[in-house]
């Protein structure tokens, strides 16, 4: 038997129960159906075939939920520190114990690639492992005394908060948000994406089997228009951390207005990478295609544009095309697969739309730029060259295995390419010139900057972007603030002159 049908075959034993009583939602420690008994059916992006019926919430489960967090929230905000760490260790013990299950689920149901799926798990085990360490001094602040007073600072969980999630490697982004609001001491009511729902399911039944109390943490599936605009607008919840497309963050700005909701954006990103001709041109070729063929080019951090020195650009881009021609497109459970099927036909589409905006443009396709024959949403990975920053392919984030080079003459016009476009995520730096490297980093309109790197996540640095790309950052106790409200005690050391008046 090959690798390939080994895995199919472990995989039919994880479907199972899902197929048998379908993605339920979870509220108050019990799984359930949506009140309205309404369900929708989520299918593999590699065959088109039927994974199981999903639960289809609405505002009636949303506020069973968020009633469930309210009610919790007392008890896990109190609990003590150390109790709540040892917990979510607990919980990383129990996703690693389940990995395998974890991947091969996650990859039927995005399409994602088992060599990067594989590690799934692990991250999100990571994830709360991080901020499980971090529990005890969440609530840490500090004394600032001043000629008359001591000045104290303290941290307070904000109360139950909204988690909307993304399709895109799903299970490591809920434990990348669930985490750190759990270590705050805050109570979850977690809305994941609809393409991509099965982890989400076995994430909340670990962590209550690892002994979460229930209620902690509720999962209610559906779609945006009708459970996600109910958690937005709910007034129990005090806020909302969402991961998705910058146009459904303005949104979520707007239902959550009302009530004055704190809300956290992580958003849309076309992330240039910049190759210098004095940068090592292996290391800078190799970074690029990584950061934009893995997770099928489906991630907010992907450099989805190359900007390259004019000098160097022909001989770059000809490597380039060789290399992309070469990338493994295949079967996401095929541990030789580079890059799997896309996520849904709707992004299918999107995605292939772009090769007729290239050719129309006037870009050239050097490499792929075309659908495969055979079920499933498969595309070949696709090089646009000969591209200029005012085409569609060099402004809008396509969100696939789609790269588009644009060459550049000097650091300022580098600078200006770079930097027109209207999201500000990540950029991606490839030059020996340290000096340089100062200068354009300081300059480029990016949250995060990697210089002679690819994306390489440390987990107490901020995450976040400008511009449209978001609000907000995450990431070591950068997350605490956002889940936490900052308290001032001061406390009178003497008895100070006060003002009178009145007499």
């Amino acid at each position: 038997m090959s690798e390939l049908a080994g895995n199919l075959a472990r995989l039919e034993g994880y479907l199972a129960r899902f197929r048998e009583s379908g993605v339920q939602n979870h509220i108050g420690g019990r799984a359930c159906e949506a009140a309205s008994g309404a369900r929708f059916d989520t299918h593999s992006p590699v065959d088109g075939s039927l994974i199981a019926g999903v639960a289809r919430g609405g505002a009636e489960d949303v506020d069973a939920a968020a009633r469930a967090a309210k009610a919790a929230f007392p008890a896990w905000r109190d609990m003590p520190g150390r109790e709540r760490k040892a917990l979510l260790h607990r919980i990383a013990d129990a996703i690693e114990a389940r990995a395998e299950e974890i991947a091969f689920c996650e990859c039927w149901d995005t399409g994602q690639a088992l060599r990067y799926m594989s590690k799934a798990a692990l991250r999100g085990a990571e994830n709360f492992r991080f901020y499980a360490d971090r529990a005890p001094a969440a609530r840490d602040g500090q004394a600032l005394p001043s000629a008359t007073l001591m000045n104290m600072t303290a941290r307070t969980p904000i109360g139950p908060v909204g988690i909307i999630t993304p399709w895109n490697t799903p299970f490591m982004l809920s434990t990348w948000k669930i985490a750190p609001a759990l270590a705050a001491g805050c109570t979850v009511v977690h809305k994941p994406a609809e393409f991509s729902p099965l982890t989400a399911r076995l994430l909340v039944e670990i962590a209550e089997e690892a002994g979460l109390p229930p209620g902690v943490w509720n999962t209610v599936n559906g779609f945006g228009h009708e459970a996600g605009v109910a958690l937005t607008e709910h007034r129990d919840i005090r806020a909302i951390a969402f991961i998705g497309e910058s146009r459904t963050g303005g949104q979520i700005l707007s239902q959550g207005g009302p009530t004055l909701k704190r809300t956290h954006l992580e958003l849309g990103g076309k992330n240039p990478v910049i190759v210098f001709d004095d940068a090592d041109l292996d290391r800078a070729l190799d970074a690029v295609l990584f950061m934009i063929y893995s997770l099928n080019g489906e991630r907010c951090t992907s450099s989805s544009r190359v900007l390259i020195q004019d000098t160097i650009h022909d001989d770059f881009v000809a490597r380039l095309a060789e290399r992309v021609k070469k990338i493994r497109v295949g079967h996401p459970l095929d541990p030789a697969t580079e890059v799997g099927p896309l996520i849904h036909p709707v992004h299918f589409d999107k995605v292939k739309s772009y090769f007729d905006v290239a050719r129309a443009d006037g870009a050239t396709i050097a490499a792929g730029g075309r659908a495969l024959d055979g079920p499933g949403c498969f595309v070949e990975p696709t090089l646009f060259t000969g591209a200029r920053q005012d085409m569609r392919i060099a402004a809008e984030e396509i969100f696939g295995p789609v790269l588009t080079a644009i060459p550049f003459s000097s650091e300022a016009e580098a600078l200006e390419i770079a930097n027109a476009v209207d999201y500000g995520l990540t950029g991606y730096v490839w030059t020996s010139d340290v000096t340089r490297a100062f200068r354009f980093t300081e300059a480029l309109e990016a949250g995060m900057i990697w210089v002679n790197s690819e994306n390489v996540r440390h987990l107490p640095t901020p995450f976040g972007g400008m511009k449209a790309s978001g609000i907000g950052r995450d990431g070591g106790d950068w997350s605490f603030d956002f889940y936490m409200e900052t308290k001032m005690i001061a406390f009178a050391t003497g008895a100070h002159r006060i003002p009178r008046i009145g007499l």
